[in-house]
């Protein structure tokens, strides 16, 4: 999932940042001037990178040496999972369900056809079709101690994973420290811990899927949560037309139709992720979902 780095923190006036880079992208806290106590910053420093690299190392499926590997290489037998293990299924599971089957933990294995480095690579559909026999999460069998799929399919924790360590560290640093806000941004997945002081609002940039490190505008937060799926990275393009990485599991092929970027409000992150992508896998009916889901959300357009 990406090269870690050790934290840095540096000190300001306005906040104190500490940054790392993991899960294949650069992940910082920004944590509101408080207690000037240089053991508590490196203390939630150290939270946030171990914990990150805790769960990079148990659900990356780049790795052969941890649960995700032993599920997808189970060979149709049963796999011991834990508690942690069991909520992030259950939570999949309800994404599945809201989504009417467009969610699907199970459809990385799309990644073996489309390769979106910006090249005009397009698969054959034979591949394809192939491989969307090995996609289906109402295949999964699974409780609070075993996972059991069919053998050559597997699990890809790459579309809640991000979202769900922002969570867990959002958690940590208010365990460490309930009395300061702190935002946790991990490549554009973002989470307020609590209110800043005299109820001060975060300025948080929406990114401009067509400019590199650029906003088309800026939300004042309070609290809560944003997070962002589009196309802007990754990509293909072929004869003219543009392929987004955003995949239908039911054809195999990039969603069409669909905004560039969607970026969604929600009290958790790993909510407001999978709602942006969710709504990026009904295409031209993605706005429609969103205001079916009753949050609060920014579109990109062609």
């Amino acid at each position: 999932m990406g090269q870690q780095t050790l934290p840095r923190v540096e000190r300001g006036e306005l906040f104190h940042k500490i940054s790392f880079s993991a899960m294949a992208s650069p992940c910082e806290l920004l944590v509101e001037i408080g207690d000037d106590d240089n053991q508590k910053l490196n203390a939630l420093a150290d939270a946030a990178f171990f914990e990150v690299q805790r769960i990079e190392q148990k659900f990356s499926r780049y790795r052969r040496d941890n649960l995700c590997f032993r599920i997808n290489n189970a060979n149709g037998k049963k796999v011991s999972i834990d508690d942690e293990c069991f909520r992030l299924f259950e939570f999949a599971n309800e994404c599945f369900i809201a989504s009417e089957g467009l969610f699907d933990i199970t459809s990385g294995v799309l990644r073996k056809a489309w390769h979106f480095d910006g090249s005009h690579r397009i698969p054959q559909q034979k591949l394809i079709d192939e491989l969307l026999k090995k996609i289906g999460w109402q295949k999964v069998d699974y409780d609070k101690e075993y996972l059991k799929m069919p053998a050559g399919m597997e699990i890809d924790f790459g579309g809640i994973g991000k979202e769900y360590a922002v969570n867990r560290v959002a958690q940590l640093c208010s365990e460490l420290d309930s009395s300061i806000s702190i935002v946790i941004n991990f490549g554009g997945d973002i989470q307020i811990t609590r209110p800043q002081k005299n109820n001060k609002a975060w300025h948080i940039g929406i990114e401009n899927p067509d400019i590199e490190n650029s906003a088309q505008g800026v939300l004042k937060i309070v609290s809560g949560a944003l997070a962002t799926s589009g196309d802007a990275k990754r990509f293909l393009l072929h004869k003219g037309k543009r392929y987004g990485h955003i995949l239908n599991p039911r054809t195999g092929w990039p969603v069409t139709g669909a905004p560039r970027s969607i970026t969604v409000a929600a009290q958790q992150c790993i909510q407001a992720g999978c709602l942006a992508t969710m709504a990026l896998l009904q295409g031209k009916y993605a706005e429609d979902f969103l205001k079916a889901q009753n949050v609060n959300y920014w579109c990109v357009w062609e």
